[in-house]
């Protein structure tokens, strides 16, 4: 059962902490032990050695940096001032995925067509092999697939192609409000260049994450985007009773991702599982039925498994201390299944949610 995670910040880690994936999440906790990081960002949930021993076979890595308005220190180290620093920053960012790939391509590859992602499947039907020290004796690469998350970065709708080919695949218009779109906590419909937008990224056939858009421009993008859609890490929010927040989806929301056959990642950060949470009051009081309500509560709209799958947000200000009891890397997303069986999922639907529907969906954008 391949577990597919739609949401994980590596290029930021990698340039704002200097992080190596390459080790495992214990390994990169021991390093920053003495530094500010923990305080900063949390524990570290991700390493390739997680990776394997979790099955973890594919990731939607992004490209990410804030705007100067939402910068939060010296530390912040990706923020941009304006369209040109955000491109900058995220071409940066892609040339930090291909020399991680190109370097270690038995253990990460990027996926920018059908081609390469059956290369990733073929070799995840063998499964890694760990020793009982936890060593990874033999293991598989972890696919990524490249994740734009707020759009600031692209000048002009025109520009697209440049960025479809550098390997760029999947388009999140918003983190907060950008030129194109409202966004989390800076509400607004799209804007004249936001349509624009979608409409060139529609003809080239980027896949367009709802995550972060207001919902008066996701509704927009419901009527008018001709490509394919889904929200990678966004939570229901008829289970967050009381917290209002833009970032969730409501129900009328996810009734149109499901009209379109999209597909919604689950995210695992504490605050988006239960209403008033905060670091301070420590982890234990969200645990992995938080994650297992929502996940049955966009089946049980759909009346089916076809479209939920999980969307972490590992490492993206998700640490070790903000996510559920139970889980300690990302080598536990597969400690869902078993909490899902019990509520009546069958095996076939365990592992579409674990993986199979995202797979479905980048088989309708991948070429």
């Amino acid at each position: 059962m391949l577990i597919v995670d739609a949401h994980e910040d590596l290029a930021w880690n990698m340039l704002t902490f200097g992080r190596d994936y390459l080790h495992s999440a214990v390994e990169t906790r021991r390093r920053e032990r003495e530094t500010q990081v923990p305080a900063l960002n949390g524990d570290a949930m991700l390493g390739w050695p997680d990776y394997q021993a979790g099955g973890v076979g594919l990731v939607f890595a992004t490209l990410f940096a804030s705007p100067m308005r939402r910068c939060t220190g010296d530390w912040d180290k990706l923020c941009y001032e304006d369209g040109r620093g955000a491109g900058k920053l995220y071409r940066d960012q892609i040339d930090l995925y291909n020399r991680l790939t190109d370097d270690h391509p038995d253990k990460f590859r990027l996926v920018h067509n059908a081609s390469d992602l059956d290369g990733v499947l073929r070799a995840w039907e063998a499964s890694p092999v760990i020793d009982e020290t936890g060593e990874v004796q033999r293991g598989n690469p972890v696919g990524l697939v490249l994740l734009m998350e707020g759009a600031d970065a692209v000048s002009d709708p025109g520009e697209l192609d440049e960025w479809w080919e550098r390997g760029l695949r999947l388009i999140g218009p918003a983190w907060v409000g950008t030129r194109y779109t409202g966004g989390t906590l800076e509400p607004g419909p799209l804007t004249g260049p936001g349509h624009a937008l979608l409409e060139r990224m529609g003809e080239l056939g980027f896949g367009l994450d709802l995550s972060h858009m207001d919902e008066a421009a996701v509704f927009q993008a419901l009527d008018d985007y001709r490509g394919v859609l889904f929200a990678t890490h966004s939570n229901a929010q008829a289970l967050l009773k009381g917290d209002e927040s833009n970032r969730h989806l409501s129900d009328a929301v996810i009734r149109g991702i499901l009209e379109r056959e999209g597909v919604i990642g689950i995210n695992f950060y504490n605050a988006y599982l239960k209403p008033g949470w905060s670091r301070s009051r420590g982890r234990e009081e969200v645990t992995i039925e938080h994650l297992a309500a929502q996940i049955d509560y966009i089946c049980q709209m759909a009346g089916d498994a076809r479209h939920v799958g999980l969307g972490s947000d590992f490492d993206g200000g998700l640490g070790l201390q903000s996510v559920p009891a139970g889980i300690d890397t990302v080598a536990d997303l597969k400690k869902l299944a078993p909490h899902l069986a019990q509520k009546g999922y069958s095996d076939q639907d365990c592992a579409a949610i674990s993986g199979g529907n995202w797979i479905t969906i980048l088989r309708r954008i991948l070429r």
